[in-house]
């Protein structure tokens, strides 16, 4: 969860590394550092707790000759697990006589056992760090080889870790592992560049080589070899990206956010783009790689996700068994894995993940691999380790997503899992005229979402009145109580708001027990099945003083009539509810945080890519 930049070439290292961080700042944001190899000297290693424009600060006014010295260097921000943020704990780390530096993304689970070994045989720990210990284990193993050393090191480690090193012995050099945490390489000019994430590539070039698990690189200006931790030569195939540096940019937005919660329109048009087969009224979704024969023999499906990931996979819960009547259960990624899921022959599993590096999600496209699952991912990373492990699956073509919390990404996912939902079930039960009738609410959905973003005004003043409040509850039915689960999300990850969403049905289960004058309540209550039962709750609540803010469909008067406050959906089908609905809850949230002073784009204790366990 980490961002990791490391560069050889001819500019200035440090600005290049500077630059980097900066674009990988969503990774993590509490501490950074450089470590940079000038020939013929000593490493000049800065680093210092704070966002990436403290360290920025710290190299102008301190080091400025080293902002302008040409060089290789590696770089760090940090999203802390072992240890508080802090300079010390910082990253890069080395060994005690300062020869082998080292940034790290992932977590060592037997630094422990290593740590108490190596100052057994004398090492000094400056840090209270798990990463610290593979700078003293290559230090170890050194005998005037790096690559051979990095190597040896990386095998005595247990746990998840994409690492870079550099040493002064061997300048011009980084040498870079992976297992777990994702790194990838960018092919330059007379340069060549890596980083855990495209957005710190993109500025410099767009091929790249991405790395897998149990791959080392040894990189310098001129070249880049991959070896395995044998050290024997292997091949990496090396693509060309297609999202742009400009992609990653805020533009005039104030934050990503609200960039990306605009861009959603064009976003689900992409997603959407050459999928629809109008001639038989069903969707072209050529990265499955099955035939009409293999997805008829598809029994039950599986979806697996974390967050928003997991909400767009409950909402395609409701598509896959209305429309194609197929058996569908939604899994916490995490628990996937440890709770030894029953996986029969003709179950499809279906990992969603943005990044494709999300480590929970990742286990499960393991373990339904190893249990004979079929598996087809949902992904937003062309390359990414869940797209590769996944061998099919449906890329969502969102473009980059900066800011930590979801929005575009969600709609996309929740887009492409309609479009499976139409493929499956004209596949089966559903015939042409239904199939014509759901393309065309598919085509319609950028719309529905622009209706809604020009309602921006009426939905900040709605969110300027609760901004104030600190307990909301969502609560929503059929398609939308996902729907409602991810504005609570979306609200308590930017505001710190605490936020729960509900189905409405469970108000009466305990929750009611809460609502007061204080007590907000979103409730969503587009004209779908079940909104007459959605009205009977808003009544609830306005029964207990509760202020309503109610999501209605657009004419719907007796609804308005019952809420507080209104932002109006355009009338849809309970199929492409969620996705207006959703965006008018992601700038709910956004305007609450905003008047309520936060870090939208990076909130505390969150990072983008939740790449350890």
């Amino acid at each position: 969860m980490c961002g990791i930049v490391a560069y050889a070439g001819p500019r200035p290292a440090a600005e290049v590394l500077i630059d980097g961080l900066k674009r990988l700042e969503y990774r993590g944001y509490d501490s950074a550092g450089i470590a940079v190899v000038v020939e013929g000297g000593p490493v000049s290693c800065v680093k210092s707790a704070g966002k990436v424009n403290a360290l920025e600060r710290l190299l102008r006014e301190n080091t400025p000759e080293l902002m302008e010295a040409a060089g290789c260097g590696i770089a760090h921000t940090r999203w802390a697990t072992h240890g508080e943020p802090s300079d010390v704990n910082a990253h890069p780390h080395s060994d005690e006589k300062g020869k082998f530096y080292i940034v790290h993304n992932g977590i060592i689970d037997n630094y422990q056992t290593l740590r108490k070994r190596l100052a057994e045989q004398g090492c000094v720990f400056r840090s209270s760090t798990d990463s610290e210990v593979i700078a003293h284990l290559i230090a170890r193993f050194y005998q005037g080889d790096l690559p051979r050393a990095v190597a040896a090191a990386v095998r005595q480690l247990s746990g998840t870790y994409g690492i870079a090193v550099v040493s002064p012995l061997h300048p011009g050099m980084i040498v870079a592992a992976r297992k777990g945490s994702p790194l990838v390489i960018g092919l330059g000019e007379k340069e060549n560049i890596a980083a855990s994430d495209l957005a710190a590539i993109l500025p410099s070039t767009r091929n790249v080589m991405y790395l897998n698990d149990g791959d080392l690189a040894v990189m310098t200006a001129d070249s880049v070899e991959v070896r395995n931790f044998e050290n024997m030569p292997i091949e990496r195939e090396t693509t060309r990206v297609e999202w742009s540096a400009d992609a990653a940019e805020k533009g005039n937005y104030p934050h990503f956010m609200l960039k990306e919660i605009f861009e959603q329109p064009e976003t689900v048009e992409n997603a959407i783009r050459g999928r629809i087969d109008h001639e038989m009224k069903s969707a072209l979704l050529s990265g499955l790689n099955l035939t009409p024969r293999e997805l008829a023999e598809i029994g039950r499906i599986v979806i697996a996700g974390c967050g928003s990931s997991m909400h767009a996979g409950l909402v395609g819960e409701y598509f896959f068994e209305d429309l194609a009547g197929i058996p569908t259960e939604v899994e916490q990624a995490a628990e996937f894995r440890y709770r030894n899921p029953i996986i029969e022959p003709r179950t499809l599993v279906i990992p969603i993940s943005q990044s494709g590096e999300t480590a929970d999600t990742i286990a499960a496209v393991r373990e339904a691999t190893a249990k004979g699952a079929l598996v087809a991912a949902l992904c937003n990373v062309v390359g990414s380790t869940v797209a590769r492990e996944a061998g099919r699956g449906v890329y969502l073509h969102a473009g980059p997503e900066i800011s930590v919390a979801s929005t575009k990404a969600f709609t996309s996912q929740v887009t492409v899992l309609l479009l499976l939902a139409l493929l499956f079930g004209r596949n089966r039960r559903m015939d042409r005229t239904d199939g014509a009738r759901l393309i065309a609410e598919i085509e319609a959905l950028p719309d529905m979402i622009r209706k809604v973003l020009e309602q921006v005004p009426e939905i900040e003043r709605i969110a300027k009145r609760y901004a104030h409040c600190n307990d909301f509850f969502f609560i929503g039915r059929g398609p939308l109580y996902p729907a409602a689960l991810e504005g609570a999300l979306k609200l308590k990850e930017i505001s710190y708001i605490h936020a729960e969403g509900y189905h409405a049905a469970e108000l009466k289960h305990g929750p009611i027990a809460l609502l007061d004058p204080a007590h907000p309540v979103v409730a969503l209550a587009n004209n779908i099945p079940g909104r007459d039962k959605m009205l009977g709750n808003i009544q609830e609540c306005r029964a207990r003083k509760a202020p309503v803010i109610a999501l209605v469909t657009e004419g719907d008067a007796e609804a308005e009539a019952l809420a507080g406050d209104v932002i109006r959906i355009p009338e849809c089908s309970r199929y492409a509810a969620a996705l207006p609905t959703v965006a008018a809850l992601q700038l709910l949230a956004y305007y609450i945080a905003a008047e309520r002073g936060c870090e939208i784009d990076q909130p505390r204790n969150l990072a983008k890519s939740v790449t350890v366990e």
